[in-house]
């Protein structure tokens, strides 16, 4: 008797388990969660090309000290910011805009024509 009694808890704790299992995954494939995922690794993935081009420019910037000091170049004054945008560009002046002559013509449609 004990032992019918051990195995009907058994397979309904298994029965149980598995149920909670294969629930749990659905949750996790349905489009929603699929697409916060997908946005989750996104996110990570961006911050660690940011720590990556930050890292980098870190070490760019120290061999470059390196070489110049090196070659004996002087470094420029006072810390660069790179973020800093230079002049804008202008175009050459070449002289007044010309605009060529513009030729309108008048079409007219007869509809006696088409036969």
């Amino acid at each position: 008797m004990f032992r019918r009694t051990f195995w009907f808890t058994a397979g309904a704790a298994a029965g149980v388990w598995a149920t909670t299992k294969v629930n749990r995954k659905l949750k996790q494939l349905t489009p929603e969660s699929l697409a916060a995922q997908a946005a989750d690794k996104a996110v990570e993935a961006g911050h660690r090309l940011k720590d990556f081009a930050l890292d980098v420019q870190a070490n760019m910037r120290r061999r470059e000290a390196e070489l110049g000091e090196a070659l004996g170049l002087d470094a420029p004054d006072g810390p660069r910011d790179d973020r800093e945008l230079g002049a804008p560009r202008r175009r050459a002046a070449l002289g007044p805009r010309t605009t060529p002559d513009t030729t309108t013509y008048s079409l007219t449609y007869n509809r006696n024509e088409d036969h």
